[in-house]
């Protein structure tokens, strides 16, 4: 079974919407997702728009990179310029580091619906560059 980690910095959003897309690609993989600082929850706009597409993260609660650092990894993947460059070192091995940024949704503004916007883009970006990376990796 490969086991891929996707890391970012609040652990609330983007990884968590990377690790379902990969999730509902293969459910033989383990894939898990963490924060470099992770927040307290799950964002509600990361939660709605995965729902949206039958890719759901109601359960993925955000977790610390520290509990995955002596784990192996066929990949580790950041999906911040943050969580890149504060990255841990791993004691367990890691075969392949990647690293596909995206801006982060969280920080989007205006009403309700222009934060979805932002949150659905930000979603399509991630489904098509996780499932090419499936595809050209697993």
């Amino acid at each position: 079974m490969k086991k891929i980690l996707i890391l970012c910095t609040g652990n609330s959003c983007r990884s968590k919407m990377a690790q379902a897309c990969l999730q509902h690609l293969d459910a033989g993989l383990c894939v898990r997702s963490a924060g470099t600082y992770p927040t307290s929850q799950t964002h509600p706009l990361a939660i709605e728009v995965m729902k949206e597409v039958g890719m759901p993260i109601t359960d993925l609660q955000p977790h610390n990179v520290k509990d995955y650092l002596n784990e192996a990894w066929d990949a580790v993947i950041t999906v911040c310029d943050h969580a890149r460059e504060s990255c841990p070192n791993f004691t367990g091995a890691v075969k392949q580091r990647l690293h596909i940024s995206f801006p982060d949704p969280s920080l989007a503004t205006g009403t309700k619906e222009e934060q979805l916007a932002v949150f659905r883009e930000i979603r399509g970006r991630i489904v098509l560059s996780f499932t090419d990376f499936y595809h050209q990796n697993l």
